[in-house]
């Protein structure tokens, strides 16, 4: 059966290559000649390499630098790992009634919480077998904050992740007003439940969490745990190495979509590959090299599987007025107050569920657009590399959505025209139009000019992952590129008009049990 999959594996991946090497001849070629048609010269071939990507190909070849660098450190200057001793916050010190007689949860009312309307589980104090290498692993002693609302479905997987890493009372699960059963099946666990009777919203809930058990001040960094992640057995091993340089205020969480098909609808499968590929380039492509050591201009630590560092987390306004999300505005700040460096590595995967539905796809990615230009709102410019360089980025966003939303319009009159033949022809202004509109962009150009070269990166992915459903789902991306290209642009007006409170807008989902 292995044999079966290396084999199929193999081919897929052999068939990809073929297709994406003969999609980017074809396309370079034509576009190469609709180039010298237009005179454009040699101006019009960094032109086609730009519909790639300005920033993409900046730091990817940054990023080649950065893989250079590390490959001969790791050659001339073998670095041994420093030991040092895990500082484990006691239960009887973070814990409020550790002794209770109970083997289960206790919940009490604390009046004197963040806002009066709190409510504290915990585990009972009683000795346990820490998790393989929990005691272990030298570095930064680490918190784990699991904020959730109304995540009873994927909850139990999350923690049950964290509790293979850590022990059960360095995990802190706040429940956000949740109206079902997380709370309980939480404290179930045995790891510390702070449930708040007021929605807060995501930023709220971490910072209470944060106030309750002074975690900045009992442990020497926290990490912000999504309820529908699960952690890879690897990365406490390398947040904590990427924590031995001192210069780290953060480290980010690299995400990879949760690939399980069988759980999903076409609609579905369609959205976790479409996020697989993105992912990989945003990650592998782009803040691989933003993340370097001599850049550091990386723009988003990403909330889902993250760590900050004590020192850093002290100085971050965590939950401030009008945000819709709290991580673009937590790396803002690390940036901003000039907290350290932003770090990231393959070594710290965690694995995250996308939306089932594009009703659900679309509010989220809403909801991160509108907190990514309400961030830049609230921090406006100041003079820096970091906004140099995201300067950079928020032209390309807008410029690239437009041109994409544009030619997308014109390739659909031009189709509309070619469809209707003679009767649309005689339209009053619409003849005119076409002729004009398809002797300068035929529908041909329009239709391998959007599509190629975003179907080229399918492939790849396809060979990399080894997935040739990959080759059906790419071709509904563009599509969805599209949406994300429309939400860029429609959410700039409206993070300048609209002060967000922050409170959860709840997905479906689906159970990680089993």
């Amino acid at each position: 059966m292995r044999i079966a999959r290396f084999i199929g594996g193999l081919l897929t991946g052999l068939i990809a290559l073929v297709l994406a090497v003969s999609l980017f001849v074809y396309w370079f070629a034509f576009a190469a000649d609709m180039a010298a048609a237009a005179g454009l010269g040699a101006f019009g071939y960094v032109f086609l390499w730009l519909a790639f990507g300005a920033n993409l190909l900046l730091w990817t070849a940054i990023g080649l630098l950065r893989l250079s660098e590390d490959s001969i450190r790791a050659v001339v200057r073998p670095r041994a790992r420093r030991r040092r001793p895990v500082r484990h916050a006691s239960p009887e010190r973070v814990l409020v009634g550790a002794g209770a007689p109970e083997a289960g949860a206790v919940r009490a009312g604390l009046p004197g919480g963040p806002t009066g309307s709190v409510a504290v589980s915990h585990a009972a104090g009683e000795a346990e077998t820490a998790p393989e290498g929990a005691d272990g692993d030298p570095g930064v002693s680490l918190a784990v904050i699991i904020p959730a609302h109304n995540e009873e479905p994927v909850i139990h997987a999350a923690i049950g992740s964290a509790l293979s890493l850590f022990n059960r009372w360095d995990i802190y699960v706040v429940s956000d007003s949740s109206k079902d059963s997380t709370a309980e099946i939480a404290a179930r666990t045995g790891v510390n439940v702070l449930e708040l009777l007021t929605n807060r919203g995501k930023a709220g809930a971490i910072e209470a969490v944060i106030e309750e058990f002074s975690l900045t001040e009992n442990y020497g960094g926290v990490l912000i745990l999504d309820a529908d992640t699960e952690l890879d057995p690897g990365y406490v091993e390398g947040a904590r190495r990427q924590l031995e340089d001192p210069t780290v205020a953060a480290v980010a969480g690299f995400v990879v979509s949760e690939w399980k098909p069988e759980e999903r609808t076409v609609v579905g499968r369609t959205i976790s590959a479409y996020r697989d590929r993105l992912y990989f380039m945003l990650q592998y492509l782009m803040r691989f090299g933003q993340t370097w050591r001599y850049t550091n201009t990386a723009f988003i630590v990403p909330g889902f599987a993250s760590v900050y560092r004590s020192e850093a987390l002290r100085e971050i306004d965590v939950n401030p007025r009008g945000l819709v999300i709290e991580d673009f505005n937590m790396t803002f700040e690390v940036h901003h107050k000039r907290l350290g460096r932003i770090s990231m590595n393959p070594d710290t995967k965690a694995y995250s569920q996308d939306p089932f539905t594009f009703a659900d796809y679309y509010k989220q990615v809403s909801r991160w657009t509108l907190g990514f230009w309400q961030t830049v709102r609230r921090h406006r410019f100041w003079p820096s590399v970091f906004w140099a360089f995201l300067a950079l980025y928020i032209a390309e966003v807008v410029l690239v959505s437009l041109v994409l939303l544009l030619t997308a319009l014109l390739g659909v009159f031009v189709l509309v025209g070619t469809l209707g033949g003679a009767p649309f022809a005689t339209l009053p202004f619409f003849g005119g139009a076409f002729t004009a509109v398809s002797a300068f962009l035929p529908l041909l150009a329009i239709a391998i000019g959007l599509f190629v070269p975003d179907y080229m990166l399918t492939c790849l992915m396809a060979m990399i992952r080894r997935r040739p459903s990959y080759l059906l789902y790419g071709l509904f991306f563009f599509p969805i590129r599209l949406v994300d290209a429309y939400l860029s642009l429609r959410m700039i007006s409206k993070a300048w008009t609209t002060d967000s409170d922050g409170r959860w807008s709840s997905p479906d989902r689906v159970s990680n049990k089993g």
